[in-house]
């Protein structure tokens, strides 16, 4: 059951403390409460949940998002998470508590459900309001308790699109793609097959265990395929001929575990399996179809294909990169404005960077009422296409132009590549700074919905970051001014 709380924003001077003192108001978790829109976040929660009068009572929207958001920043696990937070008062004020508590918020299992319950759209729109709000002098009184997204904000946003809108063509995108691999193994045909192998043996177990009348288990030949792989997997090198004889060998294992499965379903039927194994038989169902077919048809590709049983949903994702030519996870779309990032595309089957491109301007054109005068990409986006779009609305993309380059031009072209070259690295070291600090080059959530959760609160925290920065950056601008001005009085 969803219910909006009327007044769950906090002033750090209010938080009561059973061991004394108060909360330092400087401090960056203290800032950081200030700056998300807590109210906006709870009043969209509220329009996309249906109200319900019966039932448990759900945990506050912002100890939902808060705990999410000191995991990514921290980067914690889930027992971690709620551990720290159970330590911490100012993490428990970020949260929403009202006081400090000795027992832990909530039990670490609803990490899982936080980020089910919020999803992906909902982090992107809060992604989307804190970019907005670039300057920290533009929220009014009541947003000094975090609850920014008053009507003068939006009165002021629209004011805003229509001067740009008149002064024509305005600022700078920048677009870029990456990968965010997912956390598990490298995926080889063998490994895989024999995965598959032991996890149908489980099911054999459990469906056996169900049958009636002491009939003889089915013989599955388990000990003679783990040494049949064993023998090639603990070789630094195989050739090609014994790692094909070896895959046939594990394919006809599970070829035949699946058809005893076949006979015992018709005995007992699937009820007595788990969730988690009907869906593991699902998938190494399919699995076994790719791998027959690339093993007859003696290729390495196929449409879809498998590379993780337990997370299914995973591609190979053809970077080309001197790091890793391939990598396993999702692909996301990036584009940066004025240092703020935003998750333009998200897919998990390979896709060319320039179909983002006429998406990310109109998105740009109804963010800021007006074109961008430059786009900044690699040459993945200089599509002829591309190219007549850009043109048509008077926008500069980045790179050389098309057709013969002109002697007179070639100097200012050149300078014109090199500048953009170096403006460009900004949305790179923000991919950077995402894979090497808030996680963005490992995902370890298991779940789809939930991988695609945790991509969208890596960026929501580095602009966050941004924000915070910029926030300390301008109060210690305005204590090193009224300083100067002290002294110059003194001395006057």
């Amino acid at each position: 059951m969803f219910r909006a709380r009327e007044n769950q924003l906090v002033l750090p001077g209010d938080f009561f403390l059973p061991f004394g003192g108060k909360l330092n108001e400087d401090n960056r978790w203290v800032k950081l409460a200030q700056v998300i829109p807590w109210r906006k976040v709870e009043k969209h929660c509220g329009e996309q949940f249906k109200s319900r009068t019966m039932g448990q009572e759900a945990y506050p929207v912002r100890m939902a998002l808060g705990a999410l958001i000191i995991q990514e920043r921290l980067g914690l696990s889930d027992r971690e998470t709620v551990q720290q937070i159970t330590e911490n008062p100012y993490l428990q004020y970020f949260i929403g508590l009202p006081e400090f508590q000795q027992k832990p918020p909530f039990h670490p299992s609803l990490m899982t459900h936080f980020r089910k319950r919020l999803g992906s759209d909902i982090i992107n729109q809060v992604n989307e309001w804190i970019a907005e709000e670039q300057d920290d002098d533009h929220a009014d009184s009541d947003d000094q308790d975090g609850g920014s997204g008053s009507e003068a904000d939006t009165h002021a946003t629209e004011v805003r699109a229509e001067n740009t809108q008149e002064m024509g063509n305005q600022g700078k995108l920048l677009l870029d793609a990456t990968c965010a691999p997912a956390d598990i193994a490298y995926p080889t045909d063998l490994s895989l097959l024999n995965e598959a192998r032991e996890k149908l043996e489980e099911i054999i177990d459990v469906l056996h265990a169900a049958r009636k009348g002491g009939k003889r288990k089915p013989r599955t030949y388990r000990e003679k395929a783990r040494k049949a792989y064993l023998a090639v997997a603990k070789q630094r090198r195989v050739s090609p001929r014994v790692l094909r004889k070896a895959i046939g060998k594990q394919l006809r294992f599970v070829a035949r575990d699946l058809r005893i499965i076949a006979r015992l379903k018709d005995e007992v039927g699937l009820s007595v399996l788990s969730r988690r194994q009907y869906h593991q038989l699902l998938v190494i169902c399919e699995l076994h179809r790719q791998q027959e077919e690339m093993y007859r048809k003696r290729t390495h590709r196929i449409e879809d294909r498998i590379v993780s049983i337990s997370q299914p949903h995973v591609r190979p994702i053809v970077r080309g990169k001197a790091r890793a030519n391939v990598e396993f996870g999702a692909k996301v779309a990036v584009s940066l404005v004025n240092g703020y990032a935003r998750l333009e595309r998200l897919d998990w089957n390979n896709f060319h960077e320039g179909l983002t491109l006429q998406a990310a301007v109109e998105a740009y054109r109804e963010r800021y009422g007006c074109y961008p005068e430059t786009v900044l990409a690699d040459k993945a986006y200089r599509t002829r296409e591309n190219l007549r779009y850009c043109k048509e609305r008077g926008i500069r993309l980045s790179g050389p132009a098309l057709g013969r380059p002109s002697k007179s031009l070639a100097v200012e072209q050149k300078r014109i590549e090199q500048q953009d070259a170096a403006e460009r690295n900004e949305i790179e070291g923000k991919i950077g700074e995402g894979k090497r600090l808030y996680g963005l080059g490992l995902i370890r959530a298991r779940l789809r919905e939930t991988s695609e959760t945790v991509i969208a609160l890596q960026l929501l925290v580095m602009n966050l970051e941004r924000r915070l920065r910029l926030l300390f950056c301008a109060i210690l601008s305005r204590f090193m001014a009224t300083s100067v001005s002290g002294r110059v009085l003194m001395l006057t």
